[in-house]
């Protein structure tokens, strides 16, 4: 499965090499403080890489405090558990000592 992911991913990247050789016009691209112009290919390019790190910024925060709550909700889940295994042998050996007398 994994190696099918990167194919598709080769094939992708591929094609948009291809696009972006075939878009060489250059534009002008108005930001807030100047403007430029750029190759419409590069522009499209860095469009692109700002938004996929934006991206990977808020999802993988959002992960992480995910995995973090996973953790900590484990961590309670084990102690939980060992009290409950703790209590009841505390009550089967109260029944055993109540059953010798």
């Amino acid at each position: 499965m994994r190696i099918i992911k990167i194919i598709i991913v080769v094939a992708l990247f591929l094609i948009a090499l291809a696009l972006g050789a075939q878009n060489q016009s250059v534009v002008t691209f108005n930001y807030l403080i100047a403007q430029g112009e750029f190759h419409l290919s590069a522009l499209l390019g860095i469009v692109f890489a700002i938004g996929f790190l934006v991206s990977l910024l808020i999802f993988g925060s959002l992960h992480l405090k995910s995995q973090l709550r996973v953790r900590k909700l484990n961590r309670q889940l084990k102690k939980l558990n060992a009290s409950v295994a703790s209590q009841s042998q505390s009550k089967e050996k109260n029944v055993e000592t109540k059953a010798s007398v």
